[in-house]
């Protein structure tokens, strides 16, 4: 397309009329776009709230059909899907707190021009993004070396700190803290954890809730590292239950049995999947909202240098 063409006339913007189809046309794809990631999620909501004779006859298309919380009394009834949100909650902010001091420790150091071994600490960080050990060596240390099997360790330590990520703060840090702060506070007779502590992170804020964000949505959403490391079902978090329910099919429909003269057994168990869907996808949603205005912020200024 031509450089787009403004005619100002008494402080208003005129378009011209190839202007004005291309925005209608990128208007549509973005409309577009945004139906066909919205509508299985609207779907799953939906279906979540109607009746199970109304998911198997497929009558749900947008809205829900003979509106039924049953799903969800059913749902939290179900002690291995609980005992897995707790789990996950306990994880989650664990092992958030956990990656953000160590990626606020290490791209405060890497982003030090004063730092001795900046470059090689920097390298051997970018290394981990390329390689890693693979499977077998991880678990032979985790599970052997260690003997951290079945235990919250395993799923926290091992990726605690994300190379990405300390790139991404560093980067803020160089960006968008002047040095002079830096120098002012080591004339003062400040430390280097105290410049930390008293000028990084209070100007932080922003990077701080995009690191804590992915963060927190990463450990939320894993279940591999707990389906590596662990065997007891008491400590499954809730997106390993919700694997198994959703892939293994292996959710006890016992808890349904006072519902069955409702519908039959499989028609309960693909209406509880939806529930199980959006009850776990409930805190991540609940979350976002209140770091929205950090995140283009966070992102733009501290990607601006890798």
């Amino acid at each position: 397309m031509s450089e787009k063409r403004i005619l100002r006339r008494q402080g208003h913007v005129y378009e011209t009329r190839e202007d004005r189809v291309f925005n209608v046309i990128v208007a549509l794809i973005l409309i577009l776009a945004i139906a066909i990631v919205a509508y299985p999620l609207i779907y799953v909501v939906s279906a979540s709230f109607s009746s199970t004779d109304a998911v198997m006859a497929g009558r749900v298309w947008l809205l829900p059909v003979d509106l039924s919380l049953k799903a969800y009394e059913t749902v939290f009834k179900y002690q291995e899907i609980m005992t897995g949100y707790k789990n996950a909650l306990i994880y989650t902010i664990s092992g958030t707190a956990v990656s953000l001091v160590m990626t606020t420790l290490c791209a405060f150091c890497l982003s030090r021009k004063d730092f001795y071994g900046r470059k090689v600490v920097g390298f051997m960080v970018l290394f981990t993004m390329i390689f890693n050990a693979g499977l077998v060596p991880n678990y032979l240390l985790i599970n052997n070396t260690l003997k951290w099997g079945d235990t919250i360790w395993a799923l926290i330590i091992p990726n605690c700190m994300n190379a990405w990520y300390v790139i991404l703060m560093r980067s803020y840090f160089e960006n968008s803290i002047p040095n002079e702060l830096f120098e002012a506070g080591e004339i003062d007779g400040c430390s280097p954890l105290r410049q930390l502590l008293n000028i990084a992170i209070p100007l932080s804020g922003p990077i701080i809730a995009v690191i804590a964000l992915y963060s927190a949505v990463g450990i939320w959403n894993s279940y591999y590292d707990a389906l590596v490391y662990i065997r007891r079902k008491e400590m499954y978090p809730l997106q390993l239950v919700l694997r198994n329910i959703l892939i293994l099919n292996s959710m006890d429909m016992s808890v349904t049995a006072d519902l069955r003269d409702m519908a039959s057994r499989q028609g309960m168990s693909h209406l509880l999947k939806y529930a199980v869907i959006v009850v776990s996808s409930l805190p991540l949603l609940l979350m976002y909202p209140f770091v929205q205005k950090y995140f283009v912020k966070g992102i733009m200024v501290g990607g601006v240098k890798g």
